[in-house]
Formats: C-alpha cells, structure tokens, sequence
C-alpha cells in the first residue's frame, strides 16, 4: 500500500453556501499514478433549488459546463427545479434511490413512531440502504457510463448533485473517482464527509404540539438516521458488488460502463494534474 493510499487526504477548503448544503470541490484528491484532481473540474452538492442569488452568483463564477441533477420527478416536486446557471447544460439523470417507493416520504414526515418502529427499526433502515446501493451499481451501468463518457469528452467542469448530495451524487462521485484512479480510502474519505451535521439534508416533519406527540424526539431521530447518514459499510456494500459482479473496477469500468482504455485516458487527462 501507498503512503498515498494509507493516509488519504480528503481537500479542505470549504465554500459554505446558504441555500445549497454539501458542496465541496473534489479538486486535490490523490490518485493511484502520483496526480491529483484537478481543482475546479469536479463538483458534488445537494439540490440546487434553493440557492440564494450569492449561492447562484458563485456556482455561475465555476464556468461550470454541465450540472448532472440525479433527483426524480417527485423529488423536484418536493424540492422544486434547479435555479438556473448562465451558460450551463443541464442533465436530468434520475438514479434509483433509498427514497424509491410509494408513500417514503409521508413515512418519514409524517409516520407515527409505531409506524416507523415497524420499518426501520432492528436495522431495517440499513438493510433498505444497503440495497439501494448495490442496486444503483447493478442497475444504473448505463447512466454511469454516460456520465464518464460525457465528462471524458467535453462536459467538465461538470457538477453532480441529487436531493442531499450523499447517495446517488455520493456513487457517482465514487465510480468518477474509481475511473480516476483515486484509492478507495480516499474516495470512502471524501464520500463520509457527507455526514457532517451542517452537510446533512434538513429532515422536516410534521406534528401537531397540541397532541403531546414530538414529531422530532431522539427515538424518532435515531430511526431516521440511518436514511440519512453517509456510512462506510453503505459505500463498502458499492464496491463490493463491483467485485462480486465484474471481478475487479477495470471490468466494471470496461464491460459493464463501456469506458473504453481510450476514452478513460481522455477523463483522465481533463480531470487530472500533476
């Protein structure tokens, strides 16, 4: 192993945005040949909807090519459309998520605790996440390779984001990052960044404080954590399915995104400096 790889490096310099929670540039990660990401080329975040005009002042000073926005319809429903970038290309790329399912969200808005108990509760909550990750990897090839195809070519700087910019954002991120070359104690490095409190998707429930009931207390926050956290057996679930799949990230990458040696050299070129 690499002093690289045993001490990985997550950048420090954060932009705190107002409206826009868990941005951060991938620039400076270390990769397996001795470069590093190029600062100002790779971007993850959550949703954009509700960045400020300061927030939008400063995406559009990126020169951002391309924003990916992983979210479905009901999640822009919920959370209303991107603010809109000058001079952008904007992607609708909906992933599966942990989210998938008739009636997640009134669970988690609105679900009594005995409601929640039943489903999430006795490590439900990591099981549905767990699943959520290995199918992403098994089912969503042909949006991965798209995404690494498109940045490879002329689509960077480019920034990826869904709803809290964990999960969805959080794998594609990964496999950008695995196509890369970035070791993985890197990529598990930046991907657990997720989980700082000020990163974290805001959960809104609803209650009435006249029925004595507390929408938000402790039990009920700790049930939902799971759903909201960035965990390393969740990315470790990722990578191994990689290798239970296609035997190792070059197969995946070759056979089951169809990145072609050619065209990850191209990505590499764009995405990484000396």
């Amino acid at each position: 192993m690499t002093q690289q790889s045993q001490s990985p490096q997550v950048p420090q310099a954060e932009t705190q945005l107002v409206g826009v929670r868990n941005f951060r540039d991938l620039g400076g990660l270390p990769a397996a040949d001795g470069r590093r990401v190029r600062p100002g080329v790779l971007f993850r975040s959550g949703h954009l909807a509700h960045a400020t005009e300061a927030d939008r002042a400063f995406l559009d000073g990126l020169g951002l090519h391309t924003v990916f926005d992983f979210r479905n319809a009901a999640d822009i429903k919920l959370e209303g459309p991107d603010v809109t970038l000058s001079g952008v290309r904007n992607v609708n790329l909906p992933l599966s998520d942990p989210a998938d399912g008739a009636g997640f969200w009134t669970m988690v808005r609105e679900g009594d605790l005995d409601t929640l108990r039943k489903l999430l509760a006795e490590g439900r909550a990591e099981k549905r996440m767990i699943g959520s990750y290995r199918g992403i990897i098994t089912t969503r090839i042909v949006e991965h390779g798209r995404i690494l195809s498109e940045m490879a070519e002329d689509s960077s700087p480019v920034l990826m984001h869904c709803s809290a910019g964990k999960d969805r954002a959080g794998l594609s991120i990964a496999v950008t990052l695995l196509a890369l070359g970035v070791e993985r104690e890197a990529i598990e490095a930046d991907y657990l960044a997720s989980a700082a409190a000020h990163r974290r998707y805001k959960i809104w429930r609803k209650g009435d404080p006249g029925d004595g009931s507390d929408p938000m207390s402790p039990e009920v926050m700790a049930l939902l954590l799971p759903l909201f956290d960035a965990r390393a057996e969740y990315l470790a679930e990722a990578f191994a399915t990689i290798e239970e799949t296609w035997g190792g990230t070059d197969r995946y990458l070759a056979e089951g995104l169809g990145l072609t040696p050619e065209r990850r050299e191209r990505l590499r070129e764009r995405l990484l400096t000396a």
